[in-house]
């Protein structure tokens, strides 16, 4: 029996309830997939907001898997005021909330992604709060500024400070500022970081070092396919064709629909796997039902690299990576490629140019080309070596 100890801390302005047990992988994975569950580094724990319905779903959800569940630190808690608004934590006045909740309109007319749209949002409400009360002199001194300070100044990523001046530039487009020129506000340069590539050899290392099954279909997925992890989370059961041995990716990144190769190996671990999990609607399901958490298969997929011993920083996109990779290698045409990875340019493909090993196996270094002739030359000299004197 696995005991879990429910506690309540304060978190960011807000009272939380803590989770806390031995370690446990299959337990953790199974409270990371719970919703709403978020992790504080702070006090290393996972954790709930506090309120009454969610101290009832982490008891009854806990109970149901046979644990025992300690939550005598809740008992005698007082909770008054406790279940705010996010509204009420706002530093916006009124004024400032209403240019934010316009914004956010304008971006669901634009049709971005939740995800843009929330990460867009996030950055808006960062400069209104910075600006005060002089947003009605806004200009391109006043971004340079906020990004000097809280941005570059924060030293967040590269990624971060291209999407912060995206947001502001939609900000800008939307309210049309007399005195600023947002076509003249700068972005970094993106970081050319060639992306990390696993061997042949080190995939299937991988897959047999997994021992979860649904965690192995889902790498073997992963890479025999090429998908996102995105576009495997959302995957639907009924887009699996295996009499044609195809999977139908519906609103890839960008919006669009393609199709991709099914594996023919892949096959019986899918039927092995359906039939012991039996998700109803998506290719893998929490275990509340639903779609499951990214960061489920991120931790599984580190777990298996270190039973792998594989020492590189590998990530589900890694396994996408691979797949590129070794297509090129195999001598797949980069157009087909670039079809079957749903990428609307080119360049954006020709990337997998620079890892290969097709081409850059058949270049000999020249300090093996010295001591073959070197050998060669001397016939009493036979396989010379490194590790010994050549001059004996």
């Amino acid at each position: 029996m696995r005991t879990v100890r429910l506690f309540p801390f304060q978190h960011r302005d807000e009272l939380q309830i803590g989770i806390t047990y031995k370690f446990d992988f299959e337990l953790n994975e199974f409270i990371k997939s719970m919703e709403g569950m978020r992790w504080s580094r702070t006090y290393s724990c996972f954790y709930l907001p506090y309120s009454v319905s969610n101290k009832k779903r982490i008891y009854t959800v806990l109970k149901k898997i046979g644990c025992i569940i300690d939550y005598s630190a809740l008992k005698d808690l007082k909770t008054e005021n406790v279940e705010t608004s996010k509204e009420e934590h706002s530093k916006l006045k009124t004024q400032q909330l209403e240019i934010l909740k316009e914004f956010q309109n304008y971006l669901i007319g634009q049709r971005f992604s939740k995800s843009t749209l929330k990460t867009y949002t996030t950055f808006v409400q960062r400069f209104i709060e910075f600006q005060k009360d002089r947003l009605d002199s806004i200009n391109n001194r006043s971004i340079e500024i906020f990004i000097e300070q809280e941005i570059a100044g924060k030293n967040y990523a590269i990624s971060t400070h291209r999407q912060c001046v995206s947001a502001l530039k939609n900000f800008a487009a939307l309210h049309r500022f007399p005195e600023l020129e947002a076509n003249k506000i700068a972005s970094p340069k993106k970081y050319k970081y060639l992306p990390v590539v696993l061997s042949k050899e080190e995939v299937i290392d991988l897959l047999r070092a997994t021992r979860n099954l649904k965690h192995r279909a889902i790498f073997a997925l992963l890479y025999s396919s090429g998908l996102r992890v995105g576009e495997a989370i959302s995957l639907n059961q009924k887009d699996m064709d295996i009499d044609r041995k195809q999977i139908t990716i519906r609103a890839g990144k960008g919006r669009k629909d393609r199709v991709v190769i099914m594996a023919e190996s892949f096959i019986p671990l899918l039927l092995n796997y359906l039939s012991t999990y039996q998700p109803t609607t998506y290719f893998i399901e929490s275990p509340q039902g639903g779609p499951y958490n990214s960061s489920s298969i991120r931790a599984a997929l580190r777990h298996a690299c270190k039973l792998a011993n594989i020492k590189k920083k590998v990530t589900p996109h890694t396994l996408r990576h691979s797949y590129a990779t070794h297509m090129l290698e195999n001598g797949i045409d980069l157009r087909h490629i670039q079809s079957l990875l749903g990428h609307s340019k080119p360049e954006t493909t020709m990337i997998y140019t620079h890892v290969t090993q097709k081409e850059l196996m058949k270049i000999k270094s020249p300090l093996d080309v010295s001591l073959k002739a070197l050998s060669n030359s001397d016939k009493k000299v036979e396989n010379v070596r490194l590790s010994r004197n050549i001059s004996d």
